[in-house]
Formats: structure tokens, sequence, C-alpha cells
């Protein structure tokens, strides 16, 4: 009989549990799965007006003719270059940024200074591309900064050597803090008798970072490496999109914009659910290769 009423309460906690994920798995459901029915405009001459199961069906022709475009390959290696900056720079500064900050004395300093940096996390693109845009400009700050050294202007976002400079930094400025928060758990988990036996043995504060600190973050270093490495080919559609023009599309032009401008503007919906359907199955290639090799190098593994 207690068996049975362990079992029994076992069976009532579980069902809390997935009643707990219910309203979640529906969104889920709703909005990611049923979409995926789309990817067959890929292999469509999709008319809008006969529908989506009314379409002439044309296998890979869709993919061949993205290929075939002149601007397709420059597109892929923008989205890259800025993927991969964006990767590894919030990787770098976030680990920096939370070592510098867990050597500082004070909680009210450390409190005051993690929340200044995490604002521009909870802000849209579309209000900081104002903000970016003023700095920016020819007659912004930066600008009126590089003048005191009779540096001339430079107009940033109008200019294809310094665009993706622009775009990593500033996603860099926004997110760095926000992104500090795993790293700073983690190193709320290192022994502090680790420090003290490094200090007794006569090591100083570098010194007890760079053979403590630093290996001690590097399994959370690789692991959310390898977690955002499935995103490499979103270069961040919310950004360039409210930063570019036409002007810097030779080093701006992403995936993204390119599959909005292809989709949506030109109205070529058949193209533009190609290259997002061949953008999917490249990120998903790269998240499971990302995830075995966490696993050998770490142990830890996302599945």
């Amino acid at each position: 009989m207690a068996k049975s009423g362990i079992r029994n309460g076992d069976k009532k906690e579980r069902l809390t549990f997935h009643l707990m994920l219910l309203p979640g798995m529906i969104i889920l459901f709703i909005f990611v799965f049923i979409p995926l029915v789309g990817s067959l405009m890929a292999f469509q001459d999709y008319v809008p007006a006969k529908g989506l199961f009314g379409s002439e069906w044309v296998g890979l022709e869709n993919f061949k003719i993205i290929f075939s475009f002149p601007d397709s390959v420059q597109v892929f290696w923008n989205t890259l270059i800025i993927a991969l900056g964006k990767l590894v720079m919030n990787i770098i500064v976030p680990v920096l940024f939370s070592i510098l900050l867990n050597e500082l004395g004070g909680k009210f300093f450390k409190r005051t200074f993690q929340t200044i940096v995490y604002l521009p996390h909870f802000l849209s693109w579309v209000v900081l591309a104002t903000v970016v845009t003023n700095m920016f400009s020819l007659e912004g700050p930066i600008n009126a900064f590089l003048g005191f050294f009779g540096i001339d202007a430079v107009q940033f976002l109008a200019d294809n050597q310094w665009f993706r400079t622009v775009i990593i930094g500033t996603d860099v400025w926004k997110e760095f803090g926000y992104n500090s928060v795993i790293y700073l758990a983690a190193l709320l988990a290192i022994d502090p008798g680790l420090y003290e036996a490094a200090s007794i043995d006569g090591a100083n504060r570098f010194k007890q970072i760079i053979n403590i600190t630093i290996p001690a973050l590097l399994p959370t270093v690789v692991l959310m490496t390898a977690l955002n490495l499935g995103n490499i080919l979103n270069a961040g559609f919310d950004q360039v999109f409210n930063l570019y023009n036409p002007i810097v599309y030779e080093t701006g032009d992403i995936i993204d914009t390119y599959v909005y401008r292809i989709g949506m503007v030109e109205g070529q919906y058949s193209i533009g659910a190609a290259v997002g359907l061949f953008k999917s199955v490249i990120s998903f290639i790269l998240i499971l290769s990302a995830n075995k090799i966490a696993k050998k190098t770490t142990g830890s593994s996302i599945f």
C-alpha cells in the first residue's frame, strides 16, 4: 500500500509538471511546428492565389536559382563574418567583464555597475538604432572626439570598411552585461579554498586568475560557445535592418535581410523560403557538430 501511495504521489507530481509545460508547448506548436509546413514553398513555384497545396512543384530548382545569383555568395560571407565576430566578442568581453567585476570590492558598487550594463539588453534595436545612428553620424560625438585629434569625420554607417565593425561593436555593447550573468554564476561556484591555497603559495591576483579562474570558467565558455554556434547564421536581422542602407549592402547585407527583400519586398516567396530553409539546415548541422566537440573537450554537452 505504501508503494502504491508513493507511485500515485509521483504520478500527481509529474502530471502537475506536465500541466505547467502545457501552455509553453501549445505556443511552441502553434508558432514553431505549424509554420514548418510553409517550408514546402522552397520546393514550389509558389503563387499566393493557388495556395500552398495548389502551387506547382519544382523540386530543387529554387536552390539552383539561389546559387546562380551573383550576390548570394557575398551575402553568405557577410552573415558568417558578422556572426563569427559577434560570437567571439560576445564570449571574450563578458568573460573579461565578469572576472573584473568579481575582483571589485563592495556589493553596492557591483550591483550598481551590473544594473547599468544590463540596461541596453532590454531595449529594442528600434530604439537603440536611433541612438547608434546619432552617435556615429558626421556631427555625432564619435566624430567630434576624432576631430580633437585632427582625424577627418567618417560616415561609419555608410562606409563598407566600418559598417561590420560598428555592427559587431554595438551588439557587444548591448549584450555583454547580460551575457556575463552566466559567467558570474560560474565564478561563485569556484571553491574559495583554491584562492587561499594559491595565496599561501605566493600567487598574486593575476596568477590566481590565470591558473584558477580561467580554467574553472573554461567548461562554461565551451558550452556557451556550442549553444551559440547553432545561431551562427543569425547575424541579427533587427539590428542590421535598422542600421543598414543600400550603400553598405556589399558588406552589411545578411541572409535574413536578403530573405526579407526577396521574399517580402520583391514577392519571390519560394526563393525566400529556399534561402531560409538552407540557412536552417546549415545551423542544425553546426549545432550538432558543436555539441560533439563540446562533449569531447569538456565532457559537457547540450544533449
